[in-house]
């Protein structure tokens, strides 16, 4: 028989594996670690530090704020910055407060942040003004409520942010007595945005459940596939506006142990927190691998202290986890998932990887409680080594996409996600990608979809058709190639001309690599463009057609 939460939870304390089945919700989180450790660091980055007793009251303040502004339960919180400890403190202030934090990657162009500030119809932006000149070239304005990040004063601001209030004027005007808004697991607590193959993002709703249910399912086995230590210092190399940073984050606080946050990842910055604090854990992208074994100098002495790698969003080369494995000498974790199944959902457990074992090229078997399928384009389910969708069900999957119902019910199917990837089981369930059903590119961990570039290429007047794929790349795993058709009784623009018209329109990481002209786009007799032959020219008879 099974024990009970609450005998695990006692024997994960005993093994030195903090583990709190009570906590439900962050706010619980946030509460609970401030009374019971309030002295630990709970968040660094750079010089800066917060315990938990801070973070709690902190975020009490920015709740209290929030509330002051207006903000009903279930209002949006948008943030565009980098990694601090104030967009923690926010996360913490969003669920004290009952509103839903929508982070915004940084790296996107005005009008791509202008995009998800209105289809979210976020009423607060908390703003670092390093990214001001981003929101002044929106074409659609400002939001109401702008709070700037990182100054004492609007001094030096673009004249559309110009007098906003500071940060911590805002906040510090309001007590830091708790508010316990008495949210649920169910509730919503973030929405992320995360593109689709029409080129819109759409934004992910995620619950409380998300970022606890993983944590549940690992402890209820006894499994240590993805472990949390008292003592732990976990070093966050995702951005926070990916669900994979977000959930490492979460994780770790919710262990109540130390998280190390990078304003932004950088190869010789992280080898550099990973031997000077004594890091434990880490989650990153194999991109993030590949760059910190570039390193002049390194030896496996600069990571003594690191027990555990956890990686995931992007597929890893045998040839790259064969390297890691002899330089960090810790434990590795793949993991699978998705924005929509709340991040991780299969996991290959530090056992498998095993260099010259078969199973170092799955993606890992499902946690306990997560069940995983492969289905033909009938929706039937096909039996071991046949090739079709991968679907999963986890108790961590998304309540909604926002305002899209009919997109809602295309992915989310009775209770199971279609990921659009293509794969197959083996015999004792272990999950294996070998190619994506959708027209995703993954480009360093970070999803770029062609029709967003092609609608913006074809915008140029030089331009007739565009077609956008994935080229193998060694160190992003992939690139944008960019076939293009120039527009008839006009002269063919240069490669350089074209990247200077896209680079105010698009995120760089969605820039193509290269371009070739082509005379015509291949279709079929229905005028589908064939896109896979113009993918095959890279990827060739390759097994896996993902790097």
């Amino acid at each position: 028989m099974a024990d009970s939460p609450v005998t695990t939870a006692r024997r994960a304390q005993d093994d030195d594996r903090p583990y709190y089945p009570f906590l439900r919700t962050l706010w619980d989180t946030a509460a609970f670690h401030a009374g019971q450790r309030p002295r630990t660091v709970a968040v660094r980055c750079e010089d800066r530090t917060l315990t938990y007793e801070e973070l709690h009251r902190e975020s009490n303040r920015i709740a209290h704020a929030i509330r002051a502004a207006g903000l009903a339960p279930g209002a949006r919180v948008a943030y565009l910055g980098r990694e601090s400890e104030q967009y923690y403190a926010i996360l913490f202030a969003c669920a004290k407060s009952e509103t839903v934090l929508v982070p915004v990657n940084w790296r996107l162009a005005a009008p791509e942040v202008s995009h998800i500030l209105q289809d979210s119809a976020s009423q607060l932006l908390f703003l670092e003004t390093e990214f001001a000149p981003v929101v002044e070239r929106m074409p659609t304005g400002v939001p109401g409520t702008v709070v700037l990040l990182g100054v004492p004063s609007a001094i030096g601001v673009p004249s559309a942010i110009g007098g906003r209030p500071a940060f911590a004027p805002w906040k510090d005007a309001q007590p830091d007595t708790d508010l316990d808004p008495g949210s649920g697991p169910d509730d919503p607590i973030a929405q992320l945005y995360t593109s689709g193959t029409t080129g819109l993002p759409k934004g992910v709703v995620l619950a409380h459940r998300s970022f606890f249910a993983i944590r549940d399912a690992l402890a209820g086995e006894g499994l240590d596939w993805i472990d949390w230590r008292t003592g732990d210092i976990a070093l966050v190399g995702i951005p926070g506006f990916h669900v994979g940073g977000l959930w490492w984050a979460t994780q770790n606080f919710n262990a109540g142990v130390t998280v190390v946050a990078m304003r932004a990842f950088s190869a010789p910055g992280a080898v550099a927190l990973i031997r000077d604090l004594g890091i434990t854990t880490v989650c990153v992208v194999p991109a993030m691998l590949r760059m910190i074994l570039a390193e002049p100098g390194l030896t496996p002495q600069d990571f003594t202290a690191l027990r555990k790698i956890v990686y995931g969003g992007s597929p890893i080369s045998e040839a790259l986890l064969e390297e890691s494995l002899a330089m960090f000498g810790s434990d590795f974790a793949q993991i699978y998932g998705l924005t929509e199944t709340g991040n991780t959902a299969v996991c290959l457990p530090p056992a498998a990887h095993v260099p010259g074992d078969a199973r170092m090229k799955a993606a890992g078997r499902p946690y306990p409680g997560v069940g995983c399928k492969v289905i033909d384009d009938k929706g039937e389910p096909l039996p071991p080594g046949a090739v079709g969708e991968v679907c999963l069900a986890t108790p961590a999957r998304m309540l909604e996409y926002w305002g899209l119902p009919d997109k809602t019910r295309e992915t989310l199917v009775d209770g199971w996600v279609h990921t659009g990837d293509a794969g197959y089981l083996d015999d004792e369930g272990y999950v294996f990608i070998s190619d994506r059903i959708k027209d995703a590119i993954i480009v360093a961990g970070e999803n770029v979809y062609p029709a967003e570039i092609e609608s913006a290429l074809e915008a140029h007047p030089g331009i007739s058709e565009a077609v956008i794929v994935g080229a193998p790349d060694e160190r992003w795993g992939e690139s944008v190639h960019a076939f293009v058709v120039a527009a008839p009784g006009q002269d063919q623009p240069k490669p350089r001309d074209l990247h200077r018209f896209l680079v105010d329109r698009l995120a760089a990481f969605k820039l193509p690599a290269a371009y070739e002209f082509i005379d015509h786009v291949p279709r079929n007799p229905s005028g589908k463009i064939l896109r896979r032959e113009l993918r095959d020219r890279f990827w060739g008879d390759a097994r896996r057609k993902v790097n």
